[in-house]
């Protein structure tokens, strides 16, 4: 029988333990993690994910501050709002929230944030960190695969694990986050060759390449484990919006396979906010060394939830 892993339930559930923890430090008279959004230009589907995050920090206590900058803001304006907020102690967690207009730079906006409150996990330091082995920041996708898979008990260690996409956001920190849990780690992409034996073989598959239904039921090996990362909208004429919204995987005839499978939606995405959240609480409560560094060890992979 096939296992629907709830990403909605598991993300309330991760809210309620934050809000516990944020109430915890309020009550002994500290400041609650803050975080910061800066959003630039008017990016409708941006304004949807700002509004989302802003909501789900008023939910578990956590201090929201908005910077919106109109779509003409310069680089320096950027880069001066960010150096602004990296010396504000009543931040903790800086998000820059992407696509930014095509005029600016990107990577240096994101580098210039400093990695003990790079949220996001798109600092080069904490990606070095995390290629080394080490506690540190992680983007928060792949984060919130890592937890579904612990708060589902799913074996991670000496299995065939499979990421199917490359991106700096998704791909990347997937296999790395798997490979320090003890996985066999295979990546591929759009220029792999023969992949639906890849698909067969994989214990664990992390469908992340942004192509709908792209995966094929039949492909996925029977038993396995089905982390769909993809959402994209497909027009549907009979669907009330017109249009409908699936993943990277053929979820229907993969979930008569696969011995646990995560929805579209429902699924992976719900976690993502509430990682983001997690990583702003644990921004609030790890020390940062005089270098202005994360203070972190190299350690094993644990839940950076360490909320009991």
């Amino acid at each position: 029988m096939t296992t629907i892993i709830d990403g909605k339930q598991l993300a309330q559930q991760i809210r309620a333990e934050i809000a516990t923890a944020v109430k915890t430090l309020t009550e002994a008279g500290q400041i609650p993690p803050g975080l910061a959004v800066v959003i630039v230009g008017d990016n409708k589907a941006s304004r949807v994910y700002v509004n989302s995050k802003k909501k789900a920090c008023e939910e578990t206590g956590i201090y929201s501050r908005e910077i919106a900058l109109g779509a003409q803001t310069t680089q320096a304006e950027l880069l001066e709002t960010i150096r602004q907020l990296n010396q504000d102690p009543q931040i903790h967690g800086i998000l820059v929230q992407l696509p930014l207009p095509s005029h600016l730079n990107e990577f240096e906006a994101l580098q210039s944030v400093v990695p003990h409150k790079d949220v996001d996990g798109f600092n080069a330091v904490n990606v070095g960190y995390l290629s080394l082995g080490v506690d540190t920041f992680v983007p928060c996708t792949p984060l919130g695969v890592m937890e579904m898979l612990k708060r589902y008990n799913i074996a991670i260690e000496g299995k065939n694990a499979l990421v199917i996409g490359r991106s700096n956001i998704v791909g990347k920190p997937m296999a790395a986050l798997l490979t320090k849990a003890s996985a066999t780690v295979t990546v591929a992409h759009s220029r792999t060759r023969e992949l639906p034996a890849l698909i067969g073989n994989a214990d664990i598959l992390v469908a992340g390449i942004g192509k709908p239904e792209f995966v094929k039921g039949e492909w996925v090996k029977p038993g396995s484990v089905v982390i769909d990362v993809g959402i994209n909208s497909v027009d549907d004429p009979s669907a009330p919006r017109g249009y409908r919204l699936v993943g990277d995987v053929e979820y229907k005839s993969a979930a008569e396979r696969a011995a646990y499978i995560t929805p579209v939606p429902g699924g992976v995405g719900p976690m993502t906010i509430a990682m983001l959240l997690a990583n702003t609480l644990k921004a609030r409560q790890i020390p940062v060394s005089t270098a202005g560094h994360v203070a972190l060890t190299a350690e094993g992979h644990k839940s950076h939830l360490k909320l009991a």
